[in-house]
């Protein structure tokens, strides 16, 4: 199921909101795109991540079946309506 944006506002803690993030872009350094790991390097992708959830070109997807959290490319997100 997809968790809309604003609602995931309010239901994390700006702390958790900012780690599912990072593990983002900490996915992304094996899988495409972001290539660096340092501390500032992440903390300048983040408002990029945040703007791209705003716009809905990122989702955040939960698994009931696996209960996990993950951000997906909206494109990659097939079947699920939001909450």
């Amino acid at each position: 199921m997809l968790i809309p944006y604003e609602q995931l506002k309010q239901s994390l803690s700006t702390e958790a909101l900012t780690n599912l993030m990072r593990e983002f872009l900490l996915q992304q350094i094996t899988d495409q795109g972001f290539d660096q790991t340092d501390s500032q390097a992440l903390s300048q992708a983040l408002p990029k991540v945040e703007a791209a959830l705003k716009r809905g070109e990122l989702v955040v997807e939960f698994s009931e079946e696996e209960e996990s959290v993950a951000i997906r490319p909206a494109d990659q997100v097939t079947s699920a309506m939001p909450l």
